[in-house]
């Protein structure tokens, strides 16, 4: 990897819109009136070409995420670099056999999520890089990087807009040697605000 390439600087104008407009709901960040409910065009666009600015240095030839919420960034993304993305389908009865399944336990939630990938769409000897909007405890990034390795792809990075530190997913995903780009890193939620690593130069 290059050594001029940090793949885990805070990006500053998100770092500040998340400490100026985030909100915590128990052990959640609440930042969905911008990034994963209600979608600001122009800053998930200004985001997602960040990312892809960062894990251009894969040389991705398909970006992989899963439903609903990581659509957005990694299309746009997608779109930068100009490679398909394939996104995991949800309660996927629909899916075009053959298919690669996995399903993931829910935390603290009791239930489970099915993800399907058709084998049509991820075939070996892709470079596939992982995109998606949060990284808690890194289970449906595993997934797919296990889904997509099943397939014969090759899993080259992964790519969040935000972390959240306390919650260990990086540590699982480099576990399985699988670098990690983020653009905002949640130290912890402390008093009902998130306490975030802060930009080195502003």
């Amino acid at each position: 990897m290059s050594p001029h390439l940090d793949l885990t600087a805070p990006y500053a104008p998100l770092v500040r819109r998340i400490e100026t407009e985030g909100s915590v709901d128990g052990q959640m960040l609440v930042i969905d009136h911008f990034l994963n409910h209600r979608i600001e065009p122009g800053f998930i666009f200004e985001l997602a070409h960040e990312l892809a600015r960062r894990l251009s240095f894969f040389q991705p030839n398909v970006i992989l995420t899963a439903e609903a919420s990581g659509i957005a960034p990694a299309l746009i993304v997608a779109q930068a670099l100009n490679v398909p993305m394939v996104y995991a389908k949800k309660y996927s009865s629909d899916v075009e056999s053959p298919s690669i399944c996995r399903v993931i336990p829910s935390s603290g939630k009791g239930d489970e999520t099915r993800l399907a990938i058709s084998t049509r769409y991820i075939k070996a000897g892709q470079r596939v890089v992982i995109v998606d909007d949060f990284l808690a405890n890194g289970r449906t990034a595993a997934a797919l990087i296990d889904m997509a390795r099943q397939a014969g792809a090759d899993v080259l990075g992964a790519g969040f807009v935000v972390e959240k530190r306390f919650k260990h997913g990086r540590e699982h995903i480099e576990e399985l040697r699988v670098p990690v780009s983020t653009l905002a890193q949640v130290e912890r939620l402390e008093n009902g605000r998130a306490i975030l690593t802060q930009p080195k130069d502003e």
